[in-house]
């Protein structure tokens, strides 16, 4: 087993050469042709005077554009910088490189184009109006780090505002990828989703999402009781009470949560809890608390990149399973799982929005497929680099999408599998021959 300072050591590691080589490479994603260029000759039909042609049929008919340019494959990731992972209100520049991260994974994991744009504003208005008229040149938007409450109301506004689809990835993707996780981790440790007892850590736009999805899967509102940075909500939260207007969401958690009338804090939380899900801030909890947990837990610490509890730590303190949201060690639950996949299958169908319905449709894919290859204490949900789990997910997706009325074309199970997988597989091609043609640098050695 290894000593605590050797799991720092290699938890700190990504971050030593993420520097290095985020130096070295001057960023993640750039732009390449899908066309070929023969000669010269070519730009005078991807170019003037050719390109004339393309541009009087859209204008004739605007939807061509989905068949006449790249808009069918490619969105906005947009943020304003204001809630980058767990560092905070780092600015839009900071932020960049999280959000060519995010247009790295979806390239590579969903074959999609997707554009990071990080806005000069705070202003949730103004962030409204920046989407608003971007709006023609994407199939969709991903919404990123922006900090609560503005971000639900952006979301809600720009949902109703836009024709093509919106996600708030810290909420959506977060509620969808820990449902997955959450369905799985029950089914090893042999309890019912129906009858379990879960505190959750910290009500920003992940856990209120997850709630949405809890309380649509089945979950007894009852039995959660969830704690903000303040204390456990409940009825009596006269703070959030005088702002509902603003806390709507949190509100509503007040108010159907916590059967049992706990008050308190995180570990009162946390008492005989079958589970435990956290979006907090890292280190708000204690092993101790974990040994005052249901037998066989669960504990989701989702801090990123330092959760609420180290996984070795809450698995000394009797934790059966362990997630966290990151890559370096067993069951990551991280959104990279979820977004390439459901914005795969709403692009293949141009969905207009994505529903509920849809999250829940993915994230039950989601389990289906790790369940399917098999599941155990550290290995509760699919790993990033089985990428077969994608078109499943994408087509699940896409078909709630077709059932619910949203999605504008109609496509079969087969057509939907098969697109999505050629896509994929097509990003993941073009990336391997950029590195064997030494397009790609490969890594530089350590000096």
């Amino acid at each position: 087993m290894p000593t605590r300072e050797e799991w720092l050591a290699k938890a700190e590691q990504p971050s030593r050469e993420a520097l290095r080589l985020h130096a070295f490479y001057k960023g993640k994603v750039q732009i390449l042709p899908k066309c070929p260029i023969r000669n010269p000759e070519d730009f005078a039909i991807w170019y003037t005077p050719g390109v004339a042609a393309p541009c009087r049929a859209i204008q004739a008919d605007p939807p061509l554009a989905y068949d006449l340019t790249n808009r069918a494959n490619c969105i906005a990731v947009v943020s304003d910088g204001t809630r980058v992972l767990g560092l905070g209100d780092i600015g839009p520049e900071a932020g960049m490189p999280v959000m060519e991260g995010k247009a790295l994974l979806f390239k590579y994991l969903g074959g999609i184009d997707a554009v990071p744009i990080c806005l000069g504003t705070k202003d949730p208005d103004e962030i409204v109006r920046a989407v608003k008229l971007l709006e023609p040149s994407f199939g969709g938007v991903n919404l990123e780090d922006i900090a609560q409450p503005k971000c639900f109301r952006i979301l809600d506004v720009l949902r109703e505002k836009l024709t093509i689809p919106v996600w708030h990835d810290d909420q959506q993707g977060s509620g969808t990828v820990l449902l997955a996780g959450l369905l799985n981790a029950l089914k090893v440790v042999g309890k019912e989703i129906r009858k379990v007892r879960i505190a959750m850590i910290g009500m920003g736009a992940a856990n209120v999402s997850v709630y949405r999805l809890l309380a649509a899967s089945g979950v007894d509102p009852g039995n959660i009781t969830a704690c903000d940075s303040q204390s456990v909500l409940h009825k009596g939260r006269r703070d959030i009470e005088a702002k509902q207007e603003t806390f709507s969401d949190k509100w509503r958690v007040c108010r159907e949560t916590n059967g049992a009338g706990t008050r308190g804090g995180v570990f009162e939380a946390m008492r005989g809890a079958d589970v435990l899900i956290a979006f907090s801030a890292p280190g708000v909890v204690r092993p101790e608390w974990i040994r005052t947990m249901a037998r066989e837990a669960v504990v989701f610490a989702c801090a990123n990149p330092i959760p609420e509890i180290w996984p070795w730590e809450a698995k000394e303190a009797g934790a059966k399973i362990v997630a966290t949201g990151r890559s370096d060690f067993p069951n990551q639950v991280n959104n990279s799982l979820v977004f390439p996949a459901v914005f795969r299958g709403v692009l293949d169908v141009r969905a207009r929005t994505i529903t509920e319905g849809m999250a829940l449709a993915a994230a039950h894919e989601l389990a289906r497929f790790a369940e399917e290859r098999g599941i155990h204490e550290e290995n509760i949900l699919p790993r990033m680099e089985e990428w077969n789990a994608v078109p499943r997910v994408a087509v699940a997706t896409a078909l709630k999408a077709q059932e619910e009325g949203v999605a504008r074309l109609t496509r079969t199970p087969g057509e939907l599998l098969e697109a999505a997988a050629g896509r994929i597989l097509q990003a993941r091609d073009a990336a391997r021959h950029l590195m064997a043609a030494g397009i790609i640098r490969p890594f530089p050695e350590e000096k």
